[in-house]
């Protein structure tokens, strides 16, 4: 018998009658560690540190509505319709990717109108950067609370979540927190290595087209969110991620075009 790792930690920390969910803990995190690396993002090109306040907040609202609202209009469509004030509900969970990277992209473009005057993928190329490292916490955050879980497989390193079921899974949510490690380091690298003369939108094409390939195939070792997709050639999450990968193609050619061109 394969001795498979059994995952059963507790998704929340106890003071006494206090509760602490490890996932909003960590979403915080992700949010802390962001503002901290965009901090020095900011003073490395001597931008005034009350932008930086100032994107903080869009970015959360704009992360927390594209969430929300792509996780009941993606996945959940007919009972949010029905259900309207459900959607405001977001403490009951319910979360999409896709739909948090649909709403900082358009935060990031009001920002850029309203506050900083400056290109749009110019703070997209520094903020993708700290959405990838975000990737990791909230991808640690569904491995604690054993939510998207993966297929049933019988590889040695599979684990059992005994709060979803006892089958032995893929356990999706670390590979992707991996996954999404290695890409923010790629990501930082890229930024600091850029020539002065480079056009922007190099980091938001490599990050487009890095993390939703990713995801792409990633799809194909988790188990189906909503049971529409069991009759699915390509579930949801896939069909989400192509425009963004063309999208990402089309940003770097460009980009790379306009460098060549200087």
């Amino acid at each position: 018998m394969l001795a498979f790792i059994r995952w059963d930690v507790d998704p929340a920390i106890h003071i006494g009658d206090f509760q602490l969910r490890w996932y909003g803990l960590l979403f915080a995190a992700a949010f802390f560690s962001g503002y901290k690396i965009m901090q020095g993002l900011f003073k490395r090109e001597n931008i005034p540190l009350p932008q930086l306040d100032s994107l903080l907040i869009y970015v959360v609202i704009g992360t927390l509505v594209g969430a929300r609202l792509g996780h009941c209009f993606f996945y959940e469509p007919e009972y949010y319709l029905a259900h309207p004030i459900e959607i405001i509900k977001i403490w009951q969970g319910g979360l999409a990717s896709h739909g948090a990277a649909i709403g900082i992209l358009t935060a990031l473009y009001i920002y850029t109108k309203k506050v900083s005057k400056r290109p749009y993928l110019w703070i997209v190329d520094k903020v993708v950067i700290v959405v990838a490292l975000s990737g990791l916490f909230i991808r640690t955050g569904n491995l604690i609370n054993a939510e998207i879980v993966g297929k049933v497989t019988d590889v040695p390193w599979a684990f059992i979540f005994v709060r979803h079921d006892l089958l032995p899974r893929h356990p999706a949510q670390l590979y992707e927190a991996i996954m999404y490690t290695i890409f923010f380091v790629f990501l930082l690298y890229s930024y600091r290595r850029k020539p002065a003369e480079q056009i922007d939108g190099k980091n938001t094409g490599l990050f487009l087209i890095l993390i939703f390939t990713m995801r792409f195939f990633m799809e194909f070792l988790k188990a189906s969110q909503v049971d529409f997709e069991d009759h699915m050639a390509l579930n949801m999450g896939q069909l989400l991620s192509i425009p963004f990968v063309i999208a990402g193609v089309v940003i770097m050619r460009r980009a790379t075009k306009k460098s060549y061109e200087l």
